[in-house]
């Protein structure tokens, strides 16, 4: 007698593809969904039990509900040139309405109760531009990771100064620098027209002549003074501009 026809939906209904590489476990699932009225019972069988495992193998599937089984097919030496023999077989029968033990449920299951579906195993590789797309796509994650690290940093300080008053300073700076020269080479031509009259005078200075000396003397001893404030404030300034910068 003909067994009867297979009450459980399978998805997939013909074959579970396993997709290397097969360096490490690679799992399939198998979704079996119970349409009828009736509670099923069901077993997962393979030809391969060691280089598989299945969870779950074995249990009850209510009426009108799913269960996904995950077939785990364990690491091993792929050879693109060996075709897989490998093969699943699930069995199913009716669970009886007074059901205690489901092992004697199939203990006591006649053969034209049993029902069975049969899938085959095909094992896939990846294509090469499959893994150059992978590859692209691993180094995106990566330069957007990178990207938003950099982003995050604190800014230095010498990138947070205001541009205008870094250009202020300097034109300060610059202005400050012709100051002192000009102070320079006036103080020189002051010296050299108190030499010149300084020749001039007799042995025998006057009164008036005195007061002129010392009139002179002041006003030189005035611009000194006035050179040296200007050089230190140069100093100072370039010394703070150095630091900003570093």
């Amino acid at each position: 007698m003909a067994r009867p026809e297979q009450v459980l939906v399978l998805e997939p209904q013909h074959e579970l593809k396993f997709r290397g590489p097969f360096t490490d476990v690679v799992t399939a699932t198998l979704k079996l969904t119970n349409p009828t009225d009736r509670n099923v019972c069901f077993k997962v069988k393979t030809t391969a039990p060691r280089r598989y495992c299945v969870r779950p193998n074995s249990g009850v599937i209510d009426s009108g509900t799913s269960i996904n089984v995950s077939v785990m097919l364990q690491p091993f030496d792929y050879d693109p040139n060996e075709k897989s023999k490998h093969k699943f077989m699930v069995q199913s029968v009716l669970a009886p309405f007074d059901m205690t033990d489901m092992e004697g449920v199939w203990k006591e299951a006649k053969p034209d109760e049993l029902m069975d579906s049969k899938l085959r195993c095909a094992f896939e590789m990846p294509l090469e531009n499959d893994k150059t797309h992978e590859s692209e796509s691993n180094k995106t994650v990566l330069n957007t990771s990178v990207k938003a690290e950099h982003s995050a940093l604190p800014k230095s300080a010498s990138a947070s100064l205001d541009d205008g008053e870094v250009k202020k300073i300097m034109e300060e700076c610059k202005r400050l620098q012709m100051e002192v020269q000009r102070l320079q080479e006036e103080n020189k031509q002051i010296r050299e027209d108190d030499g010149l009259r300084k020749r001039k005078v007799t042995s025998v200075a006057s009164p008036h002549s005195s007061n002129t000396m010392a009139m002179t003397a002041m006003k030189d001893e005035g611009l000194s003074t006035r050179v040296l404030a200007f050089c230190l404030l140069f100093f100072v300034i370039g010394a703070i501009i150095g630091k900003l910068v570093l």
